[in-house]
C-alpha cells in the first residue's frame, strides 16, 4: 500500500513483527455558517426605492446634527432633506396627470363614437317615417328620432362645455412640466449643496403648474372660450427679481465676467426682439384664429342637432320636414366630426403653450440681462447654449440670426425669418 511502510526486525529468541501504519492527516473541518448581513438601508434610500429613484438620485450623506445646529451643513441638510419631500410629491403629481390625461383621452373619442351613433340613427329614422308609414309606426319612428336627437343635443352641449381634446392636452403638458421640474430637483442635488432659496424657488415652480393646469373639472377648470388668446402661464411671476436687479443698476458695467461681454448682451437682445416681433406675434394670430373656429362650431353642432330634433317631431306633415329633420342631423354630425374629430380644443391648448414656452423664454432673458452684478448671472456660453437648443439652433446660427436682425431693425425692413427652428 502506498499509504503504510512494512517493517519488519528479528532476534534469536523470537520473531517480533512492528508495523507502523501512516494514516493521512485530514484537515480540521470546523463548521462554518454565514450569517447573512441585514441591510442597514436609510430612510431616505428606502424612498428612493420605493418610489424608482435608486441609481437616479444619489443619496446624501445625513448628518446627525442636532436640529438646533445652526451651521452652514445643518442648513444644507434641512434643504435636502425637503427637497427629497417635495420630489415625492412631485412623482406622485406627474402619476396623477399622466392617468388623467390617459382617462380625458377616452373621454373625447366614447363621446365623439357615441354622439355621431346617436346622431346618424336618429336621421335614419327620420327618413324611414318620411319614406313611408302611418298612425302607430310613424309615431314610434318620430318619437324615437325626436328623443335621440336631443339626447345628442344634450351630449354635444357638454362635451364642447368641457372640451375633452383640450383637457387631455392640458395635463399631458402639466406631465412634462413636473417631469421637469423633477429633473432639476435630481440635478441641483447631484451638482453641489442645495440651499434654502432653491427649496423656496422649487416649491414656487409646483404651485405656479398647479394653478396653470388644475386637476379638477367643476369650480377650477379654465375656461374653454376666453374673450383674447391668452398664453398659459406655468412659472412663478419675477417681480421680486426684477426689483432686486434695479436697485443694483450700474454696477460693473463694461466688464467682461463670468462669460458674459458687451456683445452677447445685445445679442441676446436682438433674439427678444425676433422672438417677440415674429414668433409670439404668430402664435397669437392662429391662437385666436383658432378660438373663434372653436366658438363657431360649439354654437353650429348643437344648433344643428336641435333644429334635427324639431324637423324630426313634424316629419309627415309636409316634405320639407323631413328634408331639415336628415339634412340637419348629417350637417351636425359632420360638424362635430370636425370639432372633436379633429381636436380643435387640443390645438387651441397647443398654441397657448407655445405662446408661453415663448413668453418664458423672453422674460428669463430680460430678467439675466437686468441683473447687473455678473457674478450672480448664470455664465454667459452656457445661458447662451440653453438659449440655442430651445430656439433648435446651433451658436453660430444663433449669433448668424441676431446679426440679421441687428442689420434688418437698422433697415427698417422686418426679418423673413423665425426665431425657432422647433415648432
Amino acid at each position: 500500500m502506498a499509504s503504510s511502510t512494512l517493517r519488519l526486525s528479528s532476534s534469536s529468541c523470537s520473531r517480533q513483527i512492528n508495523a507502523v501504519v501512516h494514516v493521512p492527516k485530514l484537515p480540521k473541518v470546523i463548521p462554518y455558517f454565514s450569517v447573512p448581513k441585514i441591510p442597514t438601508t436609510k430612510p431616505v434610500e428606502e424612498l428612493n426605492i420605493r418610489d424608482g429613484f435608486r441609481r437616479i438620485v444619489p443619496v446624501e450623506k445625513i448628518s446627525t446634527a442636532p436640529i438646533h445646529d445652526k451651521s452652514p451643513n445643518s442648513d444644507a441638510t434641512a434643504a435636502t432633506t425637503q427637497l427629497y419631500a417635495i420630489l415625492e410629491a412631485v412623482a406622485d403629481r406627474v402619476e396623477m396627470h399622466a392617468n388623467l390625461g390617459k382617462q380625458r383621452e377616452n373621454w373625447n373619442t366614447l363621446l365623439l363614437n357615441s354622439v355621431n351613433m346617436i346622431t346618424l340613427t336618429a336621421a335614419t329614422m327620420a327618413g324611414a317615417a318620411a319614406i313611408g308609414g302611418a298612425g302607430m309606426p310613424l309615431l314610434a319612428l318620430k318619437l324615437s328620432s325626436t328623443l335621440l336627437y336631443s339626447a345628442a343635443t344634450g351630449m354635444l352641449l357638454v362635451m364642447n362645455k368641457i372640451q375633452p381634446s383640450q383637457l387631455a392636452e392640458e395635463q399631458r403638458n402639466a406631465t412634462r412640466l413636473f417631469k421637469q421640474i423633477q429633473t432639476q430637483i435630481q440635478t441641483m442635488m447631484a451638482l453641489g449643496t442645495p440651499s434654502k432659496e432653491d427649496v423656496k424657488g422649487v416649491v414656487e415652480k409646483v404651485l405656479a403648474v398647479d394653478k396653470a393646469y388644475p386637476l379638477p373639472l367643476l369650480g377650477a377648470m379654465l375656461e374653454k372660450f376666453p374673450a383674447k388668446f391668452e398664453p398659459c402661464v406655468w412659472w412663478p411671476s419675477n417681480q421680486q427679481l426684477q426689483k432686486k436687479n434695479k436697485s443694483s443698476e450700474g454696477k460693473q458695467r463694461g466688464q467682461k465676467k463670468n462669460g458674459w461681454s458687451e456683445e452677447m448682451e445685445v445679442e441676446m437682445r436682438e433674439i427678444i426682439e425676433v422672438v417677440k416681433r415674429k414668433d409670439i406675434e404668430d402664435y397669437e394670430r392662429l391662437g385666436n384664429l383658432v378660438l373663434k373656429t372653436n366658438k363657431v362650431l360649439a354654437i353650429a353642432g348643437p344648433l344643428l342637432t336641435g333644429v334635427a330634433a324639431v324637423g324630426s317631431a313634424f316629419v309627415g306633415n309636409g316634405s320639407w320636414t323631413a328634408i331639415v329633420a336628415v339634412a340637419a342631423g348629417a350637417l351636425g354630425s359632420a360638424v362635430t366630426a370636425f370639432e372633436h374629430g379633429g381636436q380643435i380644443g387640443m390645438v387651441f391648448e397647443m398654441y397657448r403653450n407655445c405662446a408661453g414656452f415663448f413668453r418664458l423664454l423672453q422674460e428669463s432673458i430680460e430678467a439675466t440681462l437686468e441683473e447687473r452684478d455678473l457674478e450672480k448671472r448664470e455664465n454667459g456660453e452656457l445661458f447662451e447654449i440653453n438659449v440655442a437648443l430651445k430656439l433648435g439652433r446651433s451658436l453660430s446660427n444663433l449669433r448668424q440670426l441676431a446679426r440679421k436682425s441687428a442689420s434688418s431693425r437698422m433697415d427698417g425692413t422686418t426679418i423673413d425669418e423665425f426665431a425657432s427652428k422647433l415648432f
